[in-house]
């Protein structure tokens, strides 16, 4: 399956443009990276989006060449946020450069590109994201203006069989429960489609909440909601005295 981006005038072709020959630079430079976002979505899924920009996913270590690279070419760049997210602009269009979760989850390692999937976005080859990183990613996207928990129900329900689900476990890890409250609302969400999650999985993921449903609680006030959305549980850290997880999970 091919994702393309559906016509939609100049400013769409002018964009096209743009990010085919953010592609092609990087492939010639023989610089890796993983195209993610709305592109790799519709491949996988077949969900069309307009999309307003191009994801993609490189490690922490080659963004400053990939950057270096581009603006080479004349294309303005921006480290937008030195946690996770660098930028390259052409006019009003943009890509994504993504070298780590947003969500301070940790950076985009190895195992990102060993289990890439081939595939064709706008008429050229490329290697996209795995659906199990695409899914693990979306998965924390839980903020007020966007939540992406109906894109991680759609992979589900595409490619749920195919999943790679010893590895999705773990690169859950001690965040499972995130992963088991997705799998609980595809079951509601498609009644139908239950078997699509092999029921190993839940009998993994059930025996875990059962185990810890009998251990005594942590004394410590941490709050694991910033995982899932930068501000919306600002006010537990500032005025209720909740630990913020993220700081003890990254270790500084």
């Amino acid at each position: 399956m091919e994702a393309s981006i559906p016509a939609a005038g100049e400013p769409q072709a002018r964009a096209t443009a743009f990010y085919r020959r953010v592609l092609i630079t990087l492939a010639e430079a023989d610089l890796p990276f993983v195209v993610g976002g709305a592109l790799a979505l519709r491949y996988y899924t077949g969900i069309v989006r307009h999309t307003k920009d191009l994801d993609l996913f490189v490690r922490l270590e080659d963004y400053p060449r990939i950057l270096e690279k581009l603006a080479s070419r004349g294309y303005r760049t921006e480290l937008t946020d030195p946690q996770w997210l660098a930028k390259v602009f052409s006019g009003e269009h943009f890509v994504d450069v993504i070298f780590a979760s947003g969500k301070g989850l940790g950076p985009v390692d190895q195992g990102w590109f060993e289990h890439a999937v081939d595939g064709e976005i706008l008429s050229l080859p490329v290697r996209l994201c795995p659906p199990e990183e695409m899914l693990w990613s979306k998965a924390f996207l839980m903020e007020r203006e966007r939540y992406d928990g109906a894109d991680v129900a759609h992979l589900l329900r595409a490619h749920g069989p195919e999943l790679n689900w010893q590895r999705l476990l773990s690169r859950f890890g001690p965040h499972w429960r995130v992963l088991l409250s997705h799998l609980t609302l595809f079951g509601f969400i498609y009644p139908n489609e239950r078997s699509q999650i092999p029921a190993w999985v839940f009998t993994e993921l059930l025996g875990r909440f059962q185990a810890e449903m009998v251990d005594s609680p942590s004394a410590d006030r941490l709050c694991q909601g910033t995982f899932l959305s930068g501000t919306q549980y600002l006010v537990d850290l500032e005025r209720w005295g909740y630990q913020d997880a993220r700081l003890r999970f990254r270790g500084k």
